[in-house]
């Protein structure tokens, strides 16, 4: 199995921690199949562009900052008749390489499996809910405004599938996007992110896409990775409006 399978990742970077990424970069390196890694810099220095150096690398300068998914969909090309697998890698994630082969077993299992993804952590060992129902309005203003949530608690709840077994493998309506393994054939013919969001709201969209094509993605929480999830929007105000705008235009998008 390892000789056969080529599993390709990409990672976005702009400003990230460095002690984080390299333990990103690392777990993906330790995946024990052939694979490569494309890391694509956003910054307009090229900061990253010889702090991480190895034949399994690829580094792609964009030297502007593109934003998450108009940045991942830079490698789409290069993964046509070279990947199995692909990858969308947050490069604040640490896990364990072994993990890899049983979500590739899980997608071979059913071919109307895109995506699948682990159960997530924060690095303390709490649970972070990565799977969710898809968002409504009350929901994401709830999340954005501290004074909101108690009022919108059983919303809050419904969303983050807090009445499952959440120990237990199933579909969910979207999975978040700090690690998120595709059949890479599925990938392409999502055609990557919808470019029109710079930053936030991607991932959900993305799982609507897949839902478009006839498509499912599995919540796998048999395993699992640490996430440190810098939750940016709710600190830095131009990231707030970025987050909100990327909220108006899915709605525009799907409805409400």
């Amino acid at each position: 199995m390892n000789e056969e399978i080529t599993i390709t990742g990409s990672i976005v970077l702009f400003d990230e921690n460095l002690t984080d990424l390299h333990k990103a970069i690392e777990c993906f390196l330790n995946i024990p199949f052939k694979k490569k890694l494309y890391l694509i810099d956003n910054t307009p220095s090229r900061f990253f562009e010889y702090v991480f150096v190895d034949k399994q690398i690829e580094y792609i300068a964009i030297e502007e900052n593109i934003g998450f998914g108009s940045a991942h969909n830079k490698i789409l090309n290069k993964l046509k008749n070279t990947s199995n697998f692909h990858l969308v890698l947050n490069p604040d994630v640490s896990f364990k390489p072994s993990i890899i082969s049983p979500l590739i077993k899980e997608l071979e299992k059913d071919r109307n499996i895109a995506m699948v993804a682990p159960k997530v952590l924060f690095p303390d060992g709490r649970h972070q809910y990565s799977c969710r129902r898809y968002p409504s309005v009350s929901e994401l203003l709830a999340r954005r405004f501290t004074f909101l949530k108690p009022m919108f608690k059983s919303i809050i709840l419904k969303g983050e599938y807090r009445e499952r077994d959440l120990n237990s493998p199933f579909f969910a309506e979207y999975i978040t996007g700090c690690f998120q393994l595709y059949k890479t054939e599925n990938l392409l013919q999502l055609k990557g992110f919808d470019e029109r969001y710079f930053l936030y709201m991607e991932d959900v969209d993305i799982c609507k896409k897949i839902d478009e094509i006839g498509k499912k993605k599995l919540y796998y929480p048999k395993e699992e990775i640490v996430h440190v999830l810098k939750q940016g929007s709710s600190k830095d105000i131009k990231l707030f409006f970025r987050h909100t705008s990327s909220a108006f235009k899915y709605f525009l998008k799907w409805g409400l």
